[in-house]
């Protein structure tokens, strides 16, 4: 890959910072960590207090436009699923005795920072509602 490929396949791309944003606003209702945050989306802290500045226009690569997009997903599929906010933002952090979850929580799964966690993660939530993979 040249440097030119490399800097395309990072280039900054509004609707992502707008997505990270919106994926951080959602961790936070969970109770994630600024370091929960961080190993979910493969970002810096310093990434992260950038997007909660304001600051627009912040390099994410492929695989960090993605963990948002998961992130966003997860959270929709909460909506559907419960009415209550407090089950929708609050499910995140039970233990779930599903055998993929063993008994941790799925905020605790996710944060193991690999994307097929996340992936994991999603596909799982997203079956309560009858989806199938």
């Amino acid at each position: 890959m040249s440097l030119a490929e490399a800097q395309k396949s990072k280039a900054e791309k509004p609707q992502g910072t707008v997505g990270l944003r919106a994926a951080m606003k959602i961790m936070e209702r969970w109770g994630a960590s600024r370091e929960q945050m961080a190993r979910i989306l493969r970002v810096s802290g310093s990434t992260l207090a950038r997007a909660k500045a304001g600051n627009e226009g912040i390099g994410l690569d492929n695989d960090q436009l993605d963990r948002i997009s998961y992130v966003l997903n997860i959270h929709a599929t909460l909506r559907l699923i419960f009415d209550n906010p407090d089950n929708v933002y609050g499910f995140i952090k039970l233990p779930n005795n599903n055998v993929f979850f063993n008994g941790r929580a799925p905020l605790d799964v996710m944060t193991d920072g690999s994307f097929a966690s996340l992936y994991e993660t999603f596909r799982h939530i997203d079956g309560l509602r009858g989806a199938m993979w």
